[in-house]
């Protein structure tokens, strides 16, 4: 979505916004190779558009970025540029490099001239997200870069160094969805303190029956090593949470204001380790 689009209305209820945004957007998508400027990886943009949004997407541990390509797709469909380094996908990742890496991508997305020229992105309007892994790394990246406007994590785990303690200087608002049977990344040992310790307004949401995989595409093998697998409910869900979160937070799109200040079903607000209202943040 470009800067000059005319906002659309915002859905009236939560379920209709769910609805709304669960579904592919607008625009046509094309997809690039971050390689080709020097970075592994995978870029999804909308077919033209100028001054966009952007945000950058860790992958989780041993997880490549293919297995959140219908998800950068989505994303992309909605006007946002959605782009995911494939670095440090091995068994000993570094997460304070992999942190730098997603702020290198956002200077990739923001710096060059995507498609065929017609596509490029307001450096204002940059934004981290990720799973696991790549959700603690996007809080390291966030405490670093005040050009990052928003960060949203899905079943985020610890990192070190510690995104706990960097939580703390990220004063931008935050999204964590925690998977209710998460036996790799707990919530109440990595979603909860990362919440409990943000520095701006933060919502944490639990999704019910959804386990550390569920937030992956496709088959892997790391599925023979970690509990759970890719399930279609939790993607939908997250999906529609998290195009609502930075459609309002790097556009100001109101369509999802109803779905992200309300519980909806699966996957309720955690009010103990919520603060602020994202929707006015």
């Amino acid at each position: 979505m470009a800067r000059t689009a005319k906002i659309p209305k915002a859905a009236k209820s939560p379920k209709k916004a769910l609805e709304e945004l669960s579904q592919r957007g607008p625009h046509e998508v094309l997809h690039g190779d971050l390689a080709l400027v020097g970075l592994p990886g995978t870029v999804c943009t909308p077919r033209s558009g100028r001054g966009l949004p952007a945000v950058a997407f860790g992958h989780g541990w041993l997880q490549p970025p293919l297995r959140y390509r219908s998800l950068l797709r989505h994303l992309a469909s909605w006007g946002i540029v959605a782009a995911a380094p494939g670095t440090h996908r091995g068994p000993f990742a570094s997460h304070r490099l992999f942190a730098s890496d997603l702020r290198t991508t956002l200077d990739i997305c923001a710096g060059v001239r995507l498609g065929e020229g017609d596509i490029s992105v307001d450096e204002k309007r940059l934004a981290v997200a990720g799973h696991a892994m790549g959700g603690g790394s996007a809080v390291l990246a966030a405490a670093e870069d005040d050009r990052i406007r928003s960060v949203a994590t899905l079943a985020v785990s610890e990192t070190m160094p510690s995104a706990v303690a960097a939580a703390e200087r990220v004063t931008v608002p935050g999204m964590h969805l925690a998977a209710e049977r998460d036996l790799l990344a707990p919530a109440t040992g990595n979603a909860e303190p990362i919440a409990k310790a943000w520095g701006g307004p933060v919502q944490l949401r639990t999704v019910k029956k959804a386990d550390h995989l569920g937030f992956t595409e496709g088959r892997h093998w790391t599925e023979l090593l970690f509990h759970g697998k890719a399930h279609r409910g939790t993607q939908k869900l997250s999906r529609a949470l998290l195009t609502a979160f930075l459609l309002h937070t790097l556009t100001d799109d109101t369509r999802g204001d109803a779905l992200l200040d309300a519980d909806v079903s699966r996957c309720p607000i955690d009010a103990e380790h919520s603060t602020g209202e994202l929707v006015t943040a």
